[in-house]
């Protein structure tokens, strides 16, 4: 007799999320799906069954607030009202009237286009349709949570909870007393506390939106509820003109070309260059923030002068900084091609003396001093198509091709750890591609020994690229943890960028063979730890450390290369 072999969650977890992307794929190939009718159950039930970290209590039956914040920080303001949600390639909306909606947390175009449609632009590959769909299908699922709670079973009446609520809802202001009691009624249709929801209250509200939290919920409940009753279903379209597009690297290749003419023009494609992932400060400040605030900070260390710098107050100190910058070599490159990835362009030839505060070898020639590229961050997939497009030869219309002398590629970012807390550092020895076989080893010029004794927790080992954060599960993330896999955290870029770095300097020979990589993160979250995931909050100024520590090490090597 055979003896039946149970399956373990981690493997149930792999199951769902595999059925997920293959659910998501088949939905983007026909066109358009109802997230609650028959063609969406398939993904309710992976994401059910999956029960990922950043969704909290989503298979519960009290509504899932934690997730819901961070959620709708992901995507355009208003989505909740709408029945109908298009996704669509860069199609021209911005020329009409329509003002874009940009959600805090996640660098994307929408449009409302009326009352009930909202317009979502896709131009950073399939991670952002995977991202979008999760998040989607979570607020699907918690708003037929409300409608399960507020509708009388077999009849089209409500309890007398959502009544008052609605009541609320369309008066034009509160007082104390209204919101409160409205809060209590909105605390029972949520089956949470008058506390918690009193806390969540707090942190939806705005200036110009105070009842903010209040709106969502009903606008949640409203819409799941009229699918119940009259049995019109939202419904999620993807344009033919995206599905034409997907995969095609349209948005990659504008900006590579973009960028390539700007180097052309500055006379700099025959010079080493130096291209760095980062964010849009760390390596301007790291070159010029303290000798530019001498007279600012004369006493203070770099750390103090960062975490200045980091605040949305100081913009005086930033615009100082940058021209500075400016005047020794940056060039500012703001996208225009939808990949919402800028550039700055540093031309080490033009620093001027005392400028900087790394020392460059005098005895360089001005046409070999190095040029530092820094690009923002690339989202998912998108990290292939820019790099891929990047590292293709200039193709002049007077000289043919010319070749880029890459000589490095450092990529940091942030990422999720699975031993230690935020803050703490990562050094990847090699990428893993999560649901394949494909694993991407690599020689880093970087190593935990260049980050000791600075206060943090510093771990080496392999790193999974994840199709998306939204998706992790305990389960899976302590299989990999524990397992001879020795995974110490997981991204969404690092494989992507691998595998273009790879094809670049091995296959294709368009840059040269030797190029140096260097990789590291920082701790955002723990999603192995309860409270410690992106759910539960920013990084605030305990980023401030690691980011510049990592830009040091970064810039130290490449200034003494």
């Amino acid at each position: 007799m055979n003896k039946s072999r149970d399956t373990t969650r981690a493997q149930e977890s792999t199951n769902a999320i595999e059925r997920l992307y293959i659910t998501m794929r088949h939905l983007f190939n026909r066109g358009f799906y109802k997230p609650m009718g028959v063609s969406g159950e398939t993904l309710r039930n992976a994401l059910l069954q999956l029960r990922p970290e950043i969704y909290g209590s989503i298979a519960e039956e009290k509504t899932e607030l934690d997730g819901l914040v961070y959620v709708l920080e992901r995507l355009p303001e208003g989505i909740e009202q709408c029945r109908f949600i298009n996704l669509t390639s860069d199609e021209g909306y911005g020329k009409a009237h329509f003002a874009p909606i940009i959600p805090p947390k996640r660098r994307r175009n929408c449009y409302r286009i009326d009352a009930e449609q909202m317009n979502i632009e896709i131009t950073r590959g399939r991670s952002d349709i995977y991202d979008i769909l999760t998040h989607l299908t979570f607020l699907f699922i918690e708003s037929h949570k409300i409608c399960k709670r507020v509708l009388i079973e077999d009849t089209d009446k409500t309890i007398r909870d959502w009544g008052k609520l609605e009541a609320a809802v369309k008066k034009q202001e509160l007082s104390r007393s209204d919101r409160e009691v409205a809060l209590i009624h909105t605390a029972n249709i949520l089956n949470r506390s008058f506390e918690e929801v009193l806390t969540y209250y707090k942190k939806f509200a705005t200036k110009k939106e105070p009842e903010k939290f209040l709106h969502i919920i009903y606008w949640m409940g409203k819409l799941a509820i009229e699918e119940e009753v009259t049995g019109d279903k939202r419904a999620i379209t993807f344009t033919s003109l995206l599905r034409e597009r997907l995969g095609h690297h349209i948005h990659g290749e504008r900006w590579a070309n973009r960028i390539k003419e700007v180097l052309a023009k500055n006379d700099l494609l025959s010079r080493p260059i130096h291209i760095i992932s980062a964010n849009m400060h760390s390596v301007m400040n790291s070159l010029f923030a303290k000798k530019a605030l001498h007279k600012e900070y004369p006493n203070n260390g770099s750390l103090d002068i960062y975490k200045a710098l980091s605040s949305s107050e100081n913009h005086l100190l930033q615009k100082k900084v940058s021209d500075i910058a400016k005047k020794n070599g940056m060039i500012i490159i703001n996208d225009d091609s939808g990949t919402n990835i800028d550039v700055q362009i540093f031309d080490l030839a033009k620093l001027g003396k005392d400028a900087c505060c790394y020392d460059l070898t005098m005895d360089i020639p001005n046409d070999q001093k190095p040029v530092i590229f820094v690009m923002d961050y690339a989202f998912g997939e998108q990290a292939y198509e820019t790099i891929d497009e990047l590292l293709k030869p200039y193709k002049s219309t007077k000289t043919g091709d010319i070749f880029l002398d890459v000589a490095s590629i450092s990529i940091m970012g942030k990422a999720g750890i699975l031993e230690g807390g935020k803050g703490d550092l990562m050094i990847p020895s090699a990428h893993i591609f999560e649901g394949t076989s494909d694993n991407y080893p690599f020689k880093n010029e970087l190593s935990a020994k260049d980050f000791q004794g600075h206060g943090l927790e510093v771990f080496e080992g392999a790193m999974v690229t994840v199709l998306g954060t939204s998706l992790q599960n305990r389960d899976i993330l302590k299989f990999f943890h524990k397992s001879t896999w020795n995974v110490i955290g997981l991204e969404m870029e690092g494989v992507h960028y691998q595998k273009a770095i790879q094809s670049a300097s091995k296959i294709r020979k368009s840059i040269r063979e030797d190029v140096k990589v260097r990789y590291a993160y920082y701790a955002s979250d723990n999603p192995l730890e309860t409270g410690g995931t992106l759910a539960s909050g920013g990084l605030g100024t305990t980023g401030v450390k690691p980011t510049y520590l990592i830009t040091d090490r970064i810039l130290e090597q490449i200034f003494n290369s």
